[in-house]
């Protein structure tokens, strides 16, 4: 019998998969479809200090092997997520969740995980460092070390939870903002959030995207999300939550040989609402396949 148990920072997960944020809603809505309990947690949508009604239509784009997304953190704001969106998933979800927080500024970032570090429901905090920096200039916290450090020790200040800081992958050196975040006291790295593309209309010869720009992820982008994972795998010594193309249960064992812990499923829950369940079903069979006894023992061994 295979073990596909891993640890995340102390808690126990029955198995690595967890939906990444902004692919699942806040759980309930696949609850209508499957035991949500079967899988390792999710992360829930990206939360931020106010309601956010997220970018302009449209906000999706098609490509041949993924999509770009730009929807901009459409949120109800930490205040209804906590009093209306937490209850209503714990009717349906009895394990611990992970709380994805975006912020402006500095204080947005403190001030949404202060509030979200003092619910029960909630595991670990995963922090979203991709968002542009108000005070900053526009530029996003998580391109350069110096931010996403600062981001990191501001809300580990106030937080007792474990704290996962999410990077880009939009940057020249993705290990050392990783090395950055670990210094400045982050209990792992999510990695990586989606890659920067457009599409272009035929018809209007105008961008797809009334942004013009937006997130790329699917399947295509697996092979960047794996290099990025074994850099930083070989310079960190917190865990990893792998991300970024995966779709089947043997791109969950070529993440963990990377390095990663744990694995998210993005893109994939919006082209098939079972896929995390689908995943889950066959690891077993992988496992056997590949003579995989424990998956903890796999983790970062293509080092």
């Amino acid at each position: 019998m295979v073990d596909t148990k891993v640890t995340l920072s102390g808690i126990e997960l029955d198995n690595p998969i967890i939906p990444a944020s902004g692919t699942f809603g806040f759980g309930y809505e696949f609850a209508e479809i499957y035991d949500i309990n079967m899988l390792g947690t999710f992360s829930f949508k990206g939360t931020t200090k106010e309601a956010r009604f997220g970018n302009p239509t449209p906000r999706i784009a098609e490509c041949p092997s993924g999509m770009i997304n730009a929807v901009g953190l459409q949120n109800p704001g930490i205040e209804k997520v906590i009093s209306e969106e937490l209850p209503e998933l714990k009717k349906c979800f009895h394990k611990p969740v992970m709380a994805n927080i975006s912020g402006f500024s500095i204080d947005e970032y403190v001030y949404c995980c202060e509030k979200i570090d003092k619910e029960e429901q909630v595991g670990w905090i995963e922090v979203n460092v991709s968002c542009p920096n108000v005070h900053g200039g526009g530029m996003s916290f998580g391109v350069c070390p110096e931010s996403a450090a600062e981001v990191t020790k501001a809300v580990k200040a106030v937080t007792t939870k474990p704290v996962y800081i999410k990077l880009s992958p939009n940057v020249t050196d993705i290990v050392s903002i990783a090395k950055a975040c670990e210094e400045a006291g982050a209990d792992g790295i999510s990695m990586i959030n989606t890659m920067l593309g457009m599409r272009i209309n035929l018809n209007t010869k105008k961008p797809i995207i009334a942004n013009k720009m937006g997130g790329y992820s699917g399947s295509a982008i697996l092979p960047v999300a794996l290099r990025m994972v074994y850099q930083v795998y070989e310079a960190v010594k917190i865990p990893i939550i792998g991300m970024g193309g995966i779709t089947t249960a043997e791109d969950v064992i070529e993440m963990m040989l990377a390095g990663a812990t744990a694995v998210q499923v993005g893109a994939a829950n919006l082209i098939e609402p079972y896929a995390c369940k689908n995943i889950i079903e066959d690891l077993p069979r992988v496992m056997e396949k590949y003579r995989i006894n424990s998956l903890k023992e796999i983790i970062g061994g293509a080092h």
